[in-house]
């Protein structure tokens, strides 16, 4: 019988027959409530405080991470070491950044830095529109990705998105009613700054000279000074992060400092407005109200919120014969852990159309990758994509490019000598030492501590994408 018409005939019976309905502590041992029962003593604020500062900081924490680490990350990269490696990719703000080199284990900047491509960056705050000119790159892979400060990729500027022709696109910062002139572009963006983070293909031992003059053809200028051939930009700075303390809370001051100039997304409020119970507003973050209990419960969600972020591998990656198959990276919605893992250790990660990124940190037995073993990775045939493909190993503690006596860092679809049967199966052996045997061509040094793999697919065909396209398994070789 429905509760609903259960209740009405009680209450038809106690006002006729002077009957009566369960009553609440009937109901309650049937189905115990732990907040009727639960004495509201001291003891029990205390716990609750701390429990509420916690679950509200962790939430903080996974939501929030991307905008405190984008804006740790602008002011590193506009500021331009002298002399400036060869690897770097800084650049004063609202310039762009080209990297003359690829990447190497002494390159520091870059998390998981991939040994393919000339990185480009550029910290851009929208003052007024910009325009990105991209020259044509007669089909040589580039993309140049649009990312708010969420570190959420807005749009796409490249050889899969927009083609190699020359074109402008123009940066349009919110609430901009201005008309733009004919033939260019328009890409509206979230943030009055903007990250662009951008990549050019190399191939394996080519003369890097032609691709530092086609670097210099790209160009970024306001829309004010589009026509303007004496153009040079200013000087300008962004302004310093919150003054460090001894509470342990900066990650709320830098948070609460970073939505200032960041406005909480309409999506996000009702979320957002919890946080004011520990004191995090749109005014700022003010702890010195916080109950002991309120700090600790904080304090332990940053250290926990990490954990939790990492944990996205779990329920936003697929597992495809060993490899964490993420996608999604470029539509993030209400998916914070992962925004904020991508934001992280995988900063600049792309969607799966533009790029696929699976990763293995584990053997064909489940055991962590390390030097201390020999692995042999057995492909049935390479990759299909419409780009390129390629294989990396990095040190699992610093997430950086391994350093080895053969300067390899990666092995792909460019790689020269690399040996394929005649069938297109061939085999990767991943060890410290070099080994013997008829694939010992394609040795992929590995490091002698714990290490994990990226096998990058740039514009991967729908076989990939799909999962019908086999990845190799790691065995171990006894």
């Amino acid at each position: 019988m429905p509760k609903n018409r259960m209740w009405l005939r009680c209450a038809l019976a106690t006002l006729l027959l002077g009957g009566g309905c369960p009553s609440t502590a009937v109901l309650a041992q049937v189905r115990p409530d732990a907040l009727l029962s639960l004495p509201t003593s001291q003891e029990s604020i205390v716990a609750g405080l701390e429990g509420d500062a916690y679950a509200n900081g962790i939430n903080a924490y996974v939501w929030g991470y991307p905008l405190v680490r984008m804006e740790r990350v602008i002011r590193e990269y506009t500021s331009v070491p002298h002399p400036r490696p060869a690897t770097s990719y800084r650049a004063p703000l609202n310039q762009l950044g080209w990297a003359q080199s690829l990447a190497t284990p002494a390159a520091r900047d870059m998390p998981t830095a991939n040994n393919d491509t000339l990185y480009l960056s550029a910290v851009v705050r929208l003052n007024e529109p910009y325009v990105l000119h991209v020259p044509d790159t007669a089909d040589r892979y580039y993309v140049v990705d649009v990312f708010n400060l969420w570190h959420e990729l807005e749009h796409y500027v490249g050889r899969r998105a927009t083609g190699t022709v020359a074109g402008d696109y123009v940066l349009v910062p919110p609430g901009w009613q201005g008309t733009l002139p004919e033939g260019l572009k328009r890409l509206d963006v979230s943030t009055r700054t903007v990250w662009l983070w951008g990549r050019l293909r190399v191939n394996d031992g080519e003369d890097l000279a032609p691709l530092h003059a086609l670097q210099q053809q790209f160009t970024l200028r306001p829309l004010s000074q589009r026509d303007n051939p004496g153009y040079r930009a200013g000087a300008q700075s962004l302004a310093p992060l919150p003054t460090a303390s001894d509470d342990g809370l900066d990650f709320f001051r830098e948070l609460a400092a970073a939505i200032k100039d960041n406005p909480v997304p309409a999506r996000d409020h009702a979320l957002f407005a919890q946080f004011a119970r520990f004191g995090l507003t749109a005014e700022g973050f003010d702890p010195s109200r916080l109950a002991p209990a309120q700090k600790a419960g904080l304090l332990r969600a940053l250290a926990d919120g990490p954990k939790v972020a990492v944990s996205a591998l779990a329920s936003a990656a697929q597992q495809r014969n060993g490899w964490a198959w993420a996608s999604g990276l470029d539509r993030f919605g209400a998916n914070y852990p992962l925004r904020a893992l991508v934001s992280g250790p995988y900063l600049g990660g792309q969607g799966e159309k533009e790029a696929m990124y699976p990763l293995r940190s584990l053997d064909d037995k489940g055991q962590q990758l390390t030097g201390a073993k020999r692995y042999a990775l057995r492909f049935k045939s390479a990759p299909p994509v419409d780009a390129f493909w390629s294989l990396t190993v990095y040190n699992a503690g610093d997430k950086m490019l391994v350093d080895n006596p053969i300067a390899r860092y990666k092995l792909g679809s460019d790689t020269r000598g690399l040996k394929v049967n005649a069938d297109g199966s061939f085999e990767v052996p991943v060890q410290v030492v070099r080994p013997d045997g008829p694939f010992a061509a394609n040795w992929l040094p590995a490091p002698k501590g714990p290490f994990y793999m990226i096998l990058r697919l740039y514009q991967p065909k729908d076989e990939v994408l799909e999962g019908h396209y086999e990845l190799p398994q790691v065995h171990v070789v006894e």
